[in-house]
């Protein structure tokens, strides 16, 4: 696989990657890796999709929810989130 170098990211950029690698438990390449493939619609098999992929905290939830349900489904999201990009959809090649 081809390695590139990104240059003149910002601090505010480099945080963010930063603080998701810790949040999600993964390491900083994958953050980017999956930043860059859900950017350019693509999913972590190298599918193309066009749905948009959303933060866990982004989620807007329809209808009616008691907090106890909005807070279990709050709960399973994140947990979802801190999953490696290939844990589900191992890359093929």
């Amino acid at each position: 696989m081809p390695d590139l170098v990104i240059r003149h990211i910002d601090m505010q950029l480099a945080e963010r990657i930063k603080t998701l690698a810790k949040e999600r438990q993964w390491s900083i390449n994958d953050v980017v890796l999956n930043a860059l493939r859900s950017g350019l619609g693509l999913s972590a098999a190298g599918q193309i999709f066009t749905e948009t992929m959303l933060d866990p905290g982004d989620l807007v939830l329809a209808g009616h929810w008691e907090s106890a349900e909005r807070a279990v489904f709050q709960e399973a999201v994140q947990a979802l989130s801190t999953t490696a990009p290939t844990q589900f959809a191992p890359e093929q090649g």
